[in-house]
């Protein structure tokens, strides 16, 4: 069993007020509460492009276990903190109630220059993912790590689906968040890159174009990290709870490892065309695991238990070097049976209405009660 391969999850969470359930711009009070949480390092709560957000990330993890944890402490602490700011914290990838008034921006240049260049596609940004973080031996390695996985990126996008609700409605998607980053110039799926320096041409060529300011606004499914030694999986909406962040996350990291694997053995890699690619992923977004996904081996549609099954066949050899298979299956599995995020919304809120909802992606933490903290 290898365990070079080293990994790391970021989660992105919605600041809801306790009694409107409308987002409340209060991450500065939040982080403030953070500091007095037992359970939280200084500086482990970060904010995000809206004030009513908030990011956590974890260390540098070796094992799922490990991810596992420090996502459970993540929740555990930074749901009690929120409380204290009279917060609920929200694992959903799209508000379901939005407020007349904007929510502001964090108060960074780069965030107003965003504001201000975005206008209301700003505004709407009240959406939260996770981004699972995959070593990689270089650039070039992981350039072309990237080329080979990106057929599978819609498949993650269904497994990861969890934003239904939007503004008080069903938007009828799974996933509206994947909707919402499509507005950006640069999203989606990205394009296939062979190595190194085909990546780096084509991020100079869009920089150039004065329309994406600086690397971070590379909105694809994937890309190659700036900033850490990775490549970073951007597909999943953030997750209800901790087991499906760890399916995905396991998913993500023997996407890596396989097409790191195939890129040593020269294996001629799977391209399908970007029109695919993006029709792949709107419909993924669309219906979640609920009927057919597009099979990135035929690009025709298949159901989705065997479309996941494809997946899981591809990565199974990697799984199984990382002592992952069995976790990683049966997160899959309990998936397909039990459903994504965004079904367990719906049902939750056809079984009983708002409170069930919330009750669901903002739990209270453990011995809290209703009313002013």
């Amino acid at each position: 069993m290898t365990t070079a391969v080293t990994l790391g999850v970021e989660e992105e969470f919605l600041l809801l007020d306790r009694r409107t359930a409308l987002p409340a711009p209060r991450v500065d009070r939040l982080q403030a509460a953070a500091e007095s949480e037992p359970g939280l390092r200084r500086g482990e709560v970060d904010t995000e492009l809206l004030q009513a957000m908030a990011e956590v990330a974890t260390p540098v993890c070796s094992q799922l276990d490990e991810v596992a944890a420090h996502l459970t402490r993540f929740r555990a602490a930074v749901g009690a903190a929120a409380r204290r700011v009279d917060c609920r914290l929200a694992a959903t990838g799209g508000a379901p109630l939005v407020a007349e008034v904007a929510v502001p921006v964090t108060g960074t240049q780069r965030y107003r220059e965003l504001r201000a260049d975005a206008a209301r596609l700003a505004d709407e940004q009240l959406i939260c993912g996770m981004h699972i973080h995959v070593a990689v031996p270089d650039r070039q390695a992981g350039a072309a790590a990237l080329g080979r996985l990106r057929p599978w990126l819609p498949v993650l996008v269904a497994l990861g689906a969890n934003s239904p609700f939007w503004d008080g409605r069903d938007t009828g998607f799974a996933s509206w968040r994947t909707v919402v980053f499509g507005r950006w110039p640069v999203s989606g799926s990205p394009p296939f890159f062979a190595d190194a320096t085909h990546y780096e041409e084509r991020v100079a060529a869009l920089l150039a174009t004065g329309v994406v300011r600086d690397r971070h606004q590379l909105y694809w499914h994937a890309r190659l990290s700036d900033d850490y030694p990775t490549l970073e999986v951007r597909a999943p909406d953030v997750q209800l709870d901790v087991g499906s962040a760890v399916t995905l996350a396991g998913i993500a990291r023997g996407l890596v490892v396989t097409a790191l694997r195939e890129g040593r053995r020269g294996a001629r890699p799977l391209d399908p065309p970007a029109s695919i690619l993006q029709a792949s992923g709107w419909h993924a977004a669309r219906h979640g695991l609920d009927g057919d996904l597009v099979d990135p081996r035929t690009e025709k549609p298949a159901p989705a238990a065997d479309v996941v099954a494809g997946l899981l066949d591809h990565i199974t050899p990697a799984l199984k070097e990382l002592g992952d298979a069995d976790r990683v299956t049966d997160g899959a599995h309990r998936l397909l049976t039990e459903g994504t995020g965004a079904a367990r919304q719906r049902s939750a809120l056809a079984r009983g209405g708002t409170e069930a909802l919330l009750d669901l992606l903002a739990p209270e933490p453990s011995g809290a009660g209703g009313g002013q903290p």
